[in-house]
């Protein structure tokens, strides 16, 4: 087959790869990988080391700089301040213990040398967006975990990638000093960085000063962009070796964290892009695993796996995510996710060619077997079966549908996002939905009276449907299809009209009548002042929560035992009983299961209060 039927067949089989993942609901790089595996040697056979010569190391070397500087690009500083401690020592100390402690049971195991432990241990540092991206586009946690996910694979990946040079050059074919390795560190990471912010000013300056034509600014925007990506690899490359993938990253990062032009049509242009390059990389590289090398391992290789995937791992999360607001179930997830990606695939197969060079050929075997061993068994593992362990650990807080992206069902957006909750806006106006995007906010573009268009926004798993349109027949339609086509239990909705509240109350949706709501809002304004100003910055300074009592620990137990073990700001102020029936309570009233509990205080202090009683909430 020719070169280009062969390229044909790997990008049909990833584009194929991931249509199939999306219907299933599973992360696309197990499928890529096993596409890969099935036109390598090890399947078919059309697609081997010869197959693209010496080209594919910059095939894969420009497709890993376009991934990462997308990856850069979504990694927004508010988005890092979620768990900033956390990220800092899950790439700095995490990163290390992984490194040592993986070098230090290839050497334990498998009897090889320091050195190639320590090559071992610098390529299986990284994760990367490669892997991860497509998890987190199935499974849907918390913010902070995508934080910690997200901000450990952009920067481990440019970590590794420097890392593992840096000890080929100089423990393996330098001088073998430590020092040096250090500096060669720190030098090639400072190139990379910098040349990557030079070309972010650079795109900057063209996209903000360079006066493009109206009509062409999204297609102008989207070329810049792309290549910035190349020039920041290529150049950053050609002054230091393995300085690229830095470059790149940090030119992502610079230039998604400011006011960019046509930002939105450039979040497209990469996501498509991205797509494109990691499904072709994927397959290319699956497509040279060799299981001869794999096998040779024998039992130690499956020791390894362990040793990584259930020791070091959950080792380095549980000491990156103390004094934080990981819940334990969370943290097991963290520690059952870190699957392998690109980085140390494409690097590897480098290695292994450099070592065989230096006449060390069963090293170079061993470092290709446990590399594409340790990526095959976390991408078939970790990252295929992702989906049930976050259902497993029940880590995956259930979706709020917001139908209507108009002021209301914005405002309300931002407001419960604030609160943690998991929240998808829907709307058919494009110009709503940018705006909810440019706001930090998901939202996708459709018709919420659609029933495709709802199920393709999760509503069969949602736990809420809000209807905040300013029409009544499209909020009381989307009302009846949640209720009755879906099965959704808790359904609220925007009511415009005060006499079409009886039909939305007829279908058990909690009605909210517009006129009065405004009317009950100025009224606290003018009679309760102080009350008023508080509830408007609830989520902010001070916030409102509602439990049910469930736990064991909860049940039995006086109001004057929960506030005595409630943290101080923060006190129970309604009871509400399973007729419906609200009270303040008495200090001496004892909790039966179904009632709820309203705690009322300072932002955190009810934050802990409801995670003391609710952890997984």
């Amino acid at each position: 087959m020719t070169l280009v039927g062969i390229v044909a067949v790997i990008l049909a089989l990833g584009v194929a790869s991931r249509v199939l993942a999306d219907r299933l609901r599973i992360p696309s790089v197990l499928f890529l990988i096993l596409a890969g595996i099935l036109i390598g040697p090890e399947g078919i056979g059309i697609v081997s080391q010869e197959t693209f010569g010496g080209g594919l190391s910059a095939i894969v070397g420009v497709s890993v700089a376009i991934i990462l500087f997308e990856g850069g690009y979504h990694l927004h500083l508010g988005k890092l301040r979620e768990s900033p401690t956390a990220l800092l020592r899950l790439t700095t100390v995490g990163a290390a213990i992984t490194w040592l402690g993986t070098a230090a049971a290839v050497v334990v195991f498998l009897e090889t040398s320091v050195d190639v432990g320590l090559l071992v241990g610098a390529l299986l540092i990284a994760t990367g967006p490669t892997v991860i991206g497509p998890i987190l586009q199935v499974v849907t946690v918390r913010d902070h975990v995508i934080a910690v996910l997200e901000g450990e694979g952009v920067i481990n990946d440019v970590t590794a990638a420097i890392l593992v040079v840096v000890v080929f050059e100089v423990l393996i074919a330098g001088d073998g000093s430590w020092p040096s390795l250090v500096g060669y560190f720190l030098q090639r990471l400072g190139i990379g960085l910098g040349f990557g912010a030079i070309v972010a000013a650079g795109v900057w300056l063209l996209l903000t000063r360079g006066n493009l034509a109206p009509s062409n600014g999204p297609l102008h925007a989207r070329l810049i962009v792309l290549a910035g990506i190349v020039v920041a690899y290529a150049g950053a490359e050609t002054i230091a070796s393995e300085t690229g993938i830095a470059a790149a990253a940090m030119a992502g990062f610079a230039l998604g964290n400011i006011d960019l032009p046509h930002h939105e049509d450039v979040i497209d242009f990469l996501d498509d892009l991205s797509v494109v390059v990691l499904s072709f990389v994927f397959v290319a590289l699956a497509a040279l695993i060799d299981f001869a090398d794999i096998f040779r391992l024998g039992v130690a290789g499956l020791v390894i796996v362990v040793a990584i995937t259930l020791v070091l791992r959950p080792a380095v999360i549980y000491l990156s995510t103390t004094a934080e607001r990981f819940t334990h179930n969370e943290r097991l997830f963290l520690s059952a996710v870190g699957p392998r990606g690109i980085i140390p695939a494409s690097v590897a197969t480098l290695f292994a060619v450099e070592l065989q060079i230096l006449g060390r050929p069963q090293e170079a075997q061993l470092l290709a077997g446990t590399v594409f061993l340790i990526i095959f068994a976390t991408v078939v593992l970790q990252a295929g079966l992702a989906p049930q362990i976050a259902n497993y650990l029940e880590v995956s807080p259930m979706r709020t549908l917001i139908i209507g992206g108009g002021r209301v069902g914005l405002s309300l957006a931002e407001r419960l996002e604030q609160d943690g909750e998991n929240v998808l806006l829907v709307d058919n106006d494009p110009d709503a939905v940018e705006k909810a995007r440019k706001r930090g906010l998901r939202a996708i573009e459709g018709d919420g009276t659609d029933a495709d268009v709802l199920e393709r926004a999760g509503v069969a798993d949602a736990k809420t449907v809000i209807a905040t349109s300013p029409d009544d027949d499209v909020n009381l339609l989307v009302c009846q299809l949640s209720k009755t086509t879906f099965g959704v239990e808790k359904i609220a909705s925007r009511v415009n009209q005060p006499d079409n509240v009886d039909a939305f109350e007829s279908l058990g949706v909690r009605a909210i009548d517009l006129s009065m709501a405004t009317a009950w809002s100025l009224e606290n304004v003018l009679e309760r002042p102080s009350l008023s100003a508080w509830m408007n910055e609830l989520g902010r300074t001070g916030d409102v929560q509602e439990i049910e009592v469930t736990a064991g620990d909860l049940v039995g137990k006086s109001i004057a035992e929960v506030n005595a073990e409630i943290p101080d700001g923060c006190i129970v102020g309604l009871l509400t009983h399973d007729d419906g029936s609200t009270e303040v309570p008495t200090g001496d009233h004892e909790l039966r299961d179904g009632d709820r509990v309203t705690f009322l205080g300072q932002t955190d202090a009810v934050d802990r209060a409801v995670k003391r009683f609710h952890p997984h909430d």
